[in-house]
């Protein structure tokens, strides 16, 4: 009964992490909240791989049958989420479009007198931050809750306490 009930509650928490992630993922395709970048591809290539919204969002909500590919998937999108995260936004410099920061392995994160490179769209050091920075600990939790399914299942399969006849009456 207990197994029952905590079931009931990754695969909610589940859900919800994976609407987070497609809704966090469509929010980096419009930096400062304006749609011009997306539609002139001057957006962070790591924002083009879908991570939030097919693996860590779309595929982690199908994976309810198959956690151990919401592990994988979720997986994708926290390696993604991180390369985004220290690779930095493309943004236009002095120089012109480029990834202002792609050099510095990651340490222009610790230093925001930095951030004023990128000169458009505004805010986009900030905005890549805090988005990859969600979708990093979203997919993290993903990671651990397909974890616990996955050896919930493997318990209740090892210790004979796992179904596989369906009986009448019993739902």
């Amino acid at each position: 009964m207990g197994s029952r009930k905590c079931g009931g509650c990754l695969s909610g928490l589940l859900i919800l992490l994976a609407l987070w992630s497609i809704i966090v993922n469509i929010l980096l395709y419009f930096p400062n909240g304006q749609t011009s970048y997306a539609s002139s591809n001057k957006l962070t290539n790591y924002v083009w791989y879908f991570e939030g919204i097919c693996f860590s969002g779309i595929m982690t909500l199908l994976s309810m049958i198959f956690s151990a590919l919401g592990i994988a998937f979720s997986g994708y999108c926290l390696v993604i989420s991180a390369l985004g995260l220290v690779q930095g936004p493309y943004c236009r410099t002095l120089d012109g479009w480029e990834y202002a920061f792609e050099g510095t392995a990651g340490r222009f994160l610790t230093d925001s007198s930095i951030w004023t490179e990128c000169l458009e769209p505004a805010h986009v050091v900030e905005w890549n931050i805090i988005l990859f920075s969600i979708l990093i600990a979203l997919s993290a939790l993903q990671v651990i809750v397909c974890l616990i399914r996955v050896v919930t299942q493997l318990s209740k399969i090892l210790c004979g306490t796992y179904s596989v006849i369906i009986q009448p009456g019993i739902i």
